[in-house]
């Protein structure tokens, strides 16, 4: 997992339509990268509409808020369009995304081990360089725990 204070690994994934997106393309914004376990799941579905509630917020701030999960574009569009958000989801199947950032780990359910991303948030600042980071996030409460950690982070600089 990347430390804070040092650049975020870059990467290129492709959004819900097919855009390719890259680190490079949040220069001079706050940017919010979450990672997700699966569309359309009960906790995966909360935290995505409580970002989308949120975004006029974030946008405010100057701050984008980016979902990458291993589902493709197609279930990005479905998960979307069903419940209605405004943040933009990047297809990431072959984990590479998830791997530079270190949420892509061995898990256990139910005495079963696999692996699967760890619902984890990362606070990257305009200068591309890792400001906080959230690990093996519990999503009650978590949106507002991002927005008051950028708030505070805004006022400190």
């Amino acid at each position: 997992m990347p430390q804070l204070g040092e650049k975020a690994p870059d990467f290129t994934a492709p959004d819900q339509n097919g855009n390719l997106v890259s680190l490079g393309d949040f220069q001079s914004n706050w940017l919010v990268l979450y990672f997700y376990p699966k569309d359309d799941t009960p906790g995966c579905t909360t935290e995505a509409k409580e970002f989308t509630e949120f975004s006029q917020q974030f946008s405010s701030l100057g701050a984008k808020i980016v979902g990458v999960s291993p589902d493709s574009e197609k279930s990005h569009c479905k998960f979307i369009d069903k419940h209605n958000l405004s943040i933009q989801l990047l297809s990431d199947p072959e984990h590479q995304v998830c791997e530079a950032y270190g949420v892509w780990q061995l898990k256990k359910f139910m005495g079963k081990e696999y692996m699967g991303v760890v619902r984890s948030t990362f606070l990257i600042a305009p200068d591309g360089k890792l400001a906080y980071a959230w690990s093996n996030v519990k999503v009650k409460n978590h949106v507002q725990a991002v927005l008051a950690k950028l708030q505070e982070l805004l006022n400190n600089t």
